[in-house]
């Protein structure tokens, strides 16, 4: 996995100025024109133009087993109900590999894969704390994949947490694709901000949100060491899920940008 440069506060507290992140930035691969400007931050409106890559121009010595997937993005009033591809990927023939999906009608978030028997494994996340990725805000959606555990966090915190059967791993012989439509392959309409894979599955858990606009919460405290708590029946119920944390004010934001935010 090659270097990926990130911001000093997305990992506050967590990584050493030593401690290298290592992944690939989806924004820069697919994106190639700039954004509006959102908070200091560049956003880019998607739904023109079709992201489309080949597979091994995006991950050029392949997909990890276990990683991270980290975007933030806000819904518009034409798309918050379409059910879309946030990340695909198809192998040389055209049949899916791996993808995210967030589907708006009933809000939930799907997670689907080829297993090691080249059977398909599907995985859907229904707890009512995604409701708040649909109601036209800014959000991080992040999914940590590990060979047999699925964990899904919003807004740096986590929601779910699933057993799984162990998956395929990638072929790069094929396209990536992110942001369409699963109805008919079109882009959808969005706000992106990022978009990006970690060649670890910890950091979902150990990003915090200070980088988002208004962000007024304080970055959690985590280790990497730390290990979850067994889960129970493949299901991980949300009171015994969320991590622990600790008051911080290590990225309050100023009330004037949480005003400005909430007026978008």
């Amino acid at each position: 996995c090659p270097m990926l440069r990130v911001e000093e506060e997305r990992f506050l507290q967590h990584l050493k100025p030593h401690d290298e992140v290592t992944g690939f930035d989806l924004t820069e691969k697919f994106l190639l024109r700039k954004g509006t400007v959102t908070e200091d931050r560049p956003s880019f409106r998607l739904g023109g133009t079709p992201l489309i890559k080949q597979t091994e121009l995006v991950f050029p010595n392949g997909l990890p087993s276990e990683y991270s997937l980290v975007a933030t993005f806000r819904l518009r009033k034409t798309t918050k109900k379409d059910r879309w591809y946030l990340w695909q990927i198809f192998d040389e023939s055209g049949s899916p590999q791996v993808s995210l999906v967030v589907d708006g009608a009933k809000k939930v978030v799907e997670f689907a894969a080829r297993g090691l028997l080249k059977n398909n494994v599907h995985y859907t996340f229904k707890s009512r704390d995604l409701h708040a990725l649909f109601d036209r805000q800014w959000h991080k959606l992040s999914v940590a994949v590990q060979s047999n555990i699925l964990s899904v966090y919003v807004d740096c915190k986590l929601i779910e947490r699933r057993l799984t059967d162990e998956k395929d791993p990638v072929d790069t012989s094929g396209r990536t694709v992110i942001a369409t439509r699963v109805e008919d392959g079109r882009p959808v309409d969005i706000e992106l901000q990022q978009i990006v894979i970690y060649c670890d599955p910890k950091l979902a858990e150990l990003e915090n949100c200070c980088e988002m606009p208004g962000s007024s919460v304080s970055a959690p405290v985590s280790t990497i060491q730390r290990t979850p708590a067994p889960l129970a029946n493949g299901y991980f119920p949300t009171t015994r899920s969320l991590p622990a944390r600790e008051p911080s004010n290590a990225c309050q934001c100023s009330a004037e940008k949480a005003r400005q935010f909430q007026s978008n």
